[in-house]
Parts: structure tokens; C-alpha cells; sequence
């Protein structure tokens, strides 16, 4: 067997590379396959780089600028399509991949339609309302991070926030962030957070992935946690292009984990340069009032000061004058006129009293119980009576009685 083994040709990696490329090539010159993109990733230079993937099975894909010229649509993630290519090798990584020269929608694949119809749901219990959102604090003393420890985007959201606050402090929530178990991890950490209070804003998030390395922060369970976070969220889940359910849920979304520590925690060498600026605008318009108003003290002397003062004082005076001359006189008028009125009534109650009438010779006759006697007929023959003139009383009896119509027997 050994002197099989040292027979056989010895091949260095770059010729086994290329013999395997020869293969693929001349097997698949052409080729049709169905699959959904994943890890949709277009590049400056025009060239797209993706996998097209199936419920078992994946495969690396590029589709160079000439050809991205033909698409009619705009692919993303979870599209279904059609394509046609060639197999080839990438000799420096040893992967084979296809190579992409037509490409049509068909469909939308079932991560996407499953992360849409699950969006749908949340959205109508309420979970992305916008009056839900709460506002970040303006300085957060203590940022909270819920990601993976290992991975780049706690190293990028350090790098920028202690750029930009070199004495913040920076709690780190770990947890895993894909696979099994991660979005439970997750929620677990959130949790944490919140029932001890320990940070003013949380960052949740991870670096950049395909669309199944980002379903966990896309799972029910965690997006309930974000939106029933006290602590404000800010959403900060793989590159600007990638997205995912808690987006829509957190108060804030960040298209990267180092644009969350750019929203979450504010540059305090500009802060310091805009109240530097306030300092120099208050102290410049304190020395300018202070200016005027010397040369305003200045222009008054002892003279100018009682002339100015007068010349305020006399319309006061004036129209002093002018109200108490007017209330002087609305007074007398009422005074006036409540004297006729008394007067006039003076009159009239005189004119009323039963002694007047008496004294001009008339006299009022009453029984002799005092009751007054208004009409003959009130009175029988015989009957005392009292007759009261102006003075005194005259007591008399009923001789005969008299009516209009004659002598009453």
C-alpha cells in the first residue's frame, strides 16, 4: 500500500484547484436552477454576491455588473428566482460557486413570506405604533449591549461610543445571537435589564448575516421583549441593507451596531464646543447691555433727569385731573338726582297720610271696635259710633241711616 501511495502523483492545491474547475466547467457549462437569495450583497463596483439556498442545500452565487445591467427588478432577500449560469471554482477560498448571467423573480421564498406574515400580526396588536416609541435620554450615563461578547459589533459600538464619551460606561447584556437558543438568550437579557434598571438605553443587536443568521431577533418571543422594554431600544441588527421584526418595534432603529452607539451616545467634545459657544454669545450680550446702559446713565445729568421726569410725570397729572374732575362731578349728579327722587317721594307719602286729609276738615268714623265705616249700610239705628276729626273724638249714636237711594226706616 505504501508503494501505492508514493506512485501516485503528488498535486500541489493550486492544480488539484484547477483540475476540479476543468471538471465542474466542461460538466455544467450551463446551467437552470430554482432557489431563494440569501445574503443579498451588492458591492461599489456593480458586482452582486449571494447565495441561492433550498430547504437542504446552499450555494455561493455572483452576478457581475454587465450582467446586474439586464435585471427588471430590484432583488433582496427571501426572493425566489430563477437564474441560469455556469459552475466555476473561486480558487483562493476552494469553494465552487455558480456564475450568474440571467435572473428572473418568481416568488418570494418562505422565510420572507414567514417573516411577513408574522409582521402582520405584531402590527395589528399594536407592537409598532408609532406613540408607543419612547424618546432617548439626551445623556445617558450607562449604555446597555445585548449581543455577543465574541462578535464585532460589541467591538465597533466600544470603539464609537468611548470615541465620542471617552467617560461613559458601557454594560455588556451577552447573549448568542444565532442558532438555537438565541432568541430566548436574548430575551432573557433584555429581561435582566430592565428588572434591575441597570443602563438609561439598550442597544440589541449583532453584526451583519444572512437572512437566516438574523432570525432571532425576527422571532415572536423577542420582538414582544423589545416593545415591552421600560428601557428605551435601539435596533441595531447587521449592515444598512439587512432589517428584522424588532426593527419595527424598537424606539429607535440603527441601519449598523456602530450607528446605535452614534445615536445613543452624543460627542462630548461638540457638546462642550456648543456651550463654550452659548458661554461666549451670553457673555458678549452681557458686556453689550451692560455698554448701552452705561452710555444710557451717562447722557442723564440732575437737569435732563427731572425734565425727562416731568415729561412723564404731567400726562399722569393730567389725566389724573381730568378722571377726579370727572368722578367729582358723576358724583354730584348722582347725589342731585337722588335728592329729587327723595323728595318726590316726600311728596307723595305726605300726600298719603291720613292727618292730612283730617286736617283739611275731614273726619274718619269707625264702629266701636275700630273697624272703619265705608258704607251706611255697615251701620244699624242706635249704634254707638266714634267720629275722629283732625283733634280728638266725638262719641255719638246712629239716629237714622241714609243710602243713595233714600232713608233706610
Amino acid at each position: 500500500m505504501d508503494e501505492q501511495f508514493q506512485k501516485l502523483q503528488a498535486f500541489t492545491v493550486s492544480q488539484l484547484t484547477q483540475l476540479i474547475t476543468d471538471i465542474l466547467e466542461q460538466a455544467f457549462p450551463v446551467v437552470c436552477i430554482e432557489g431563494e437569495i440569501s445574503n443579498w450583497r451588492p458591492y461599489s463596483s456593480g458586482h452582486n454576491y449571494f447565495t441561492l439556498k433550498d430547504d437542504k442545500a446552499q450555494i455561493k452565487a455572483v452576478m457581475f455588473k454587465y450582467d446586474s445591467y439586464n435585471l427588471n427588478f430590484k432583488p433582496k432577500d427571501g426572493d425566489k428566482v430563477r437564474v441560469t449560469g455556469k459552475i466555476s471554482v473561486y480558487g483562493p477560498q476552494g469553494n465552487y460557486q455558480i456564475i450568474v448571467k440571467t435572473m428572473e423573480n418568481i416568488g418570494s421564498g418562505n422565510i420572507l413570506l414567514m417573516l411577513e406574515q408574522r409582521k402582520q400580526k405584531l402590527s395589528q396588536e399594536g407592537l409598532f405604533d408609532d406613540a408607543k416609541k419612547k424618546k432617548l435620554p439626551f445623556f445617558p450615563k450607562k449604555i446597555g449591549v445585548v449581543t455577543s461578547p465574541s462578535g464585532a459589533a460589541i467591538r465597533d459600538i466600544i470603539n464609537v461610543a468611548v470615541r465620542r464619551n471617552p467617560g461613559i460606561n458601557i454594560i455588556l447584556f451577552p447573549s448568542l445571537v444565532q442558532g438555537d437558543g438565541a432568541a430566548q438568550s436574548i430575551v432573557k437579557m433584555i429581561e435582566l435589564a430592565n428588572f434591575y434598571k441597570m443602563c438609561d438605553v439598550l442597544i440589541v443587536g449583532r453584526g451583519g448575516g444572512s437572512l437566516e443568521d438574523l432570525l432571532a431577533f425576527s422571532e415572536e418571543e423577542v420582538v414582544r421583549a423589545v416593545a415591552a422594554s421600560e428601557i428605551p431600544v435601539i435596533s441595531a441588527v447587521g449592515h444598512e441593507i439587512d432589517w428584522a421584526l424588532i426593527d419595527f418595534a424598537s424606539d429607535v432603529r440603527a441601519p449598523t451596531p456602530s450607528a446605535a452607539a452614534e445615536i445613543a451616545v452624543p460627542e462630548l467634545s461638540a457638546i462642550n464646543s456648543q456651550i463654550n459657544e452659548y458661554k461666549k454669545t451670553l457673555l458678549n450680550q452681557t458686556k453689550q447691555k451692560v455698554a448701552n446702559a452705561r452710555l444710557l446713565i451717562k447722557s442723564f445729568n440732575p437737569e435732563n433727569l427731572e425734565i425727562r421726569f416731568r415729561r412723564i410725570q404731567q400726562p399722569i397729572l393730567n389725566r389724573f385731573s381730568s378722571a377726579k374732575e370727572a368722578l367729582v362731578n358723576n358724583l354730584n349728579e348722582k347725589v342731585k338726582d337722588l335728592k329729587n327722587r327723595i323728595n318726590s317721594c316726600r311728596i307723595v307719602l305726605e300726600q298719603a297720610n291720613p292727618q292730612v286729609i283730617l286736617d283739611r276738615g275731614y273726619s274718619m268714623v269707625t264702629d266701636e271696635n275700630g273697624t272703619v265705616i265705608r258704607n251706611s249700610s255697615q251701620l244699624k239705628k242706635e249704634q254707638n259710633i266714634i267720629i275722629k276729626p283732625a283733634k280728638g273724638k266725638i262719641f255719638a249714636a246712629v239716629k237714622d241711616i241714609q243710602s243713595d237711594g233714600g232713608t233706610n226706616g
